[in-house]
C-alpha cells in the first residue's frame, strides 16, 4: 500500500506544485530541509492528504520531523487509514 501511496503523492508534487511532471522524488529524499517545497506548498499538500487519504493531518505536525520525506508521509497515513 505504501508504494501507492508514495507515487500518488510523487505525482502531485511533482505535476502541481513543481511543475516539473517529469521530475522523480525518491521516498526518502529531503521535502521540506532541502527545500524542495515551501511552507505554502506544505499546506497545499497537507490538504491534499486529507483529502485523497480521508486522514487528518495537524497543523503540528506540519513540520520536517513528520513531514520531510514521501517515506514519513505514507507511513503516516498508513497509521491513520
Amino acid at each position: 500500500m505504501s508504494e501507492s501511496i508514495i507515487s500518488t503523492m510523487e505525482q502531485y508534487i511533482t505535476t502541481k506544485i513543481l511543475k516539473q511532471p517529469n521530475r522523480r522524488i525518491r521516498s526518502d529524499e529531503a521535502l521540506i530541509s532541502s527545500g524542495l517545497i515551501d511552507s505554502f506548498s506544505l499546506m497545499d499538500l497537507a490538504l491534499f492528504v486529507e483529502d485523497t487519504f480521508g486522514v487528518r493531518i495537524e497543523d503540528t505536525e506540519l513540520n520536517a520531523g513528520t513531514f520531510d520525506n514521501l517515506a514519513q508521509l505514507a507511513t503516516l497515513i498508513e497509521s491513520r487509514q
